[in-house]
């Protein structure tokens, strides 16, 4: 819940952040959080959460937001993208999902499409919060029970202050991953944090073993996603590590 943010211990990297502050603050005239830091990795739940109620219905999607714009004075247009096979009951959802209006088919393809929905005034969210706080978020994409995000933040104050705006409004926050920011870590080259978490997962429980130590299906129930949602997932990342190796 909420509460297990505040409670963990963890190593503070104040110190070290200023130190290496101090090193660069004669090399550039602005402000930088850039060395070290948090990354926090966290599902977050709440009956409102932007598109809850739809995820909730239709489990067998993965949904990834593309973008999100202003368009109009309170009026926001998401655009996310769908991988799955359980097309028309996510659009079935769209249309009463109390979070979201005005749903548009915008693109389809053979594993995925994309839409573009608004958000209503009871659509709860975090992003904006995020980046109030101070926080970057570095990917998001649904799971059976919210949203995984994956954030970082220069500081433990600024992940408090996060936490602080999810329990005052009884978002519920399950903590999967926290670690310090080392500098340069930046992963494997050309994969997304996604694409990483998957293919070491897969690797060491044995997926590409022969015979295969675990399935796609059981990939899917261990990272908590859609069975398509991995196929699309690990064929991408096996072909940006291709890309980036052989170029």
């Amino acid at each position: 819940m909420a509460d297990a943010l505040v409670s963990i211990d963890f190593a503070d990297p104040t110190e070290s952040l200023e130190k290496l502050s101090d090193a660069t603050d004669d090399r550039s005239p602005i402000q930088s959080q850039a060395d070290g830091g948090i990354v926090a990795q966290l599902r977050l739940d709440h009956p409102d959460l932007f598109l809850a109620p739809t995820l909730r219905d239709v489990p067998d999607v993965t949904v990834e937001p593309d973008y999100w714009t202003t368009v109009e004075p309170e009026r926001t247009l998401v655009f996310v993208t769908v991988y799955g096979t359980a097309f028309d009951q996510f659009e079935t959802g769209l249309e009463t999902d109390p979070t979201v209006t005005d749903p548009v088919l915008v693109d389809r393809y053979p594993d995925r499409r994309v839409y573009r929905v608004a958000l209503t005034d009871r659509a709860v969210t975090f992003t904006a919060t995020t980046a109030a706080v101070g926080g970057r978020l570095l990917d998001l994409s649904s799971c059976r029970n919210g949203w995984q995000v994956q954030l970082r933040f220069a500081d433990r104050e600024q992940l408090v202050a996060f936490n602080d705006y999810c329990r005052d409004r009884e978002i519920s926050v399950t903590v999967d991953h926290l670690r310090v920011s080392d500098d340069g870590d930046d992963g494997v080259v050309a994969l997304t944090a996604k694409q990483q978490e998957l293919l070491t997962v897969a690797h060491e429980e044995g997926y590409f073993d022969v015979p295969r130590g675990i399935s796609q299906d059981e990939l899917a129930d261990r990272l908590d996603v859609s069975k398509s949602a991995i196929s699309q997932r690990l064929r991408r990342a096996i072909g940006e590590l291709c890309a980036s190796s052989l170029s």
